[in-house]
């Protein structure tokens, strides 16, 4: 008879780990964005909080914390300063999003949907977005470049793209 050993299959590994990850950008997007605060400034400025005593008041960041985040976002260019001033007052700076901001609402939008299903309170989400022309809610949908909406994580295979490198 033989032995159990002898007959199991050679050991099998995921093909990922034929691919290095140094250059990985899901890794060099967490370094812009991974972090808690950076996050809830970005919810402050997509629901059109843009300056920093209403970020303050709305959010209760730190103000030395929130102060480094809005910097960081700006070096990043996820934001740009634009002054402004009011009657009688010395000019102030308000921050607005650049396209490369606008690029993550959809990373928010998927955000606050996986929150809404998992932590919301009973009474269900603080907040709805809807499409501004008919009021029906937005979602973000995953979707193929062919225009197929992709029903199940399970239905996206990864494979290497045009920048991966062989591990060594």
């Amino acid at each position: 008879m033989e032995s159990p050993t002898a007959a199991a299959p050679a050991a099998t590994f995921p093909a990922a780990l034929m691919w290095s990850a140094d250059n990985c950008t899901v890794a060099r997007a967490m370094a812009v964005i991974g972090d808690k605060w950076t996050f809830v400034v970005l919810r402050e400025i997509f629901c059109g909080i843009h300056r920093f005593d209403q970020m303050r008041v709305r959010t209760g960041i730190p103000r030395q914390v929130l102060a480094n985040r809005l910097d960081r976002l700006v070096a990043e260019g996820l934001l740009h300063r634009q002054p402004y001033r009011e009657e009688g007052l010395r000019t102030r700076t308000e921050y607005r999003l650049t396209d490369k901001g606008l690029d993550l609402y959809p990373v928010l939008t998927a955000v606050l949907a996986w929150g809404n299903r998992y932590l919301a309170d009973p009474q269900g989400s603080p907040i709805e977005l809807v499409h501004r022309d008919c009021g029906a809610q937005v979602q973000a949908p995953l979707r193929c470049a062919a225009g197929h909406e992709v029903e199940s994580p399970r239905d996206v295979l990864p494979q290497p793209g045009p920048g991966a490198r062989r591990r060594a």
